[in-house]
């Protein structure tokens, strides 16, 4: 949970809404909306990971808003 309680983290102080959880696979999957300063910020930690991470790719789409509100993590 570690990475994503960090994206949570830093999602809330950027104002950022949206979601991530684990896949089957090991990887995770997160949504982010907002600002698109914030949104940014948010890829960038994606790329960088939390300390002891290990992260290998970010593949990163544009989808249309949902009006998501909050973060929250699964």
């Amino acid at each position: 949970m570690f990475f994503r309680d960090t994206l949570r983290r830093a999602a809330r102080s950027r104002g950022v809404a949206g979601w991530a959880r684990n896949n089957s696979d090991g990887t995770v999957e997160a949504v982010f909306e907002g600002d698109r300063e914030g949104v940014d910020a948010m890829v960038r930690l994606c790329e960088e990971g939390p300390r002891g991470a290990s992260v290998d790719r970010v593949d990163v789409a544009e989808e249309e808003p949902e009006g998501l509100d909050g973060f929250r993590v699964s």
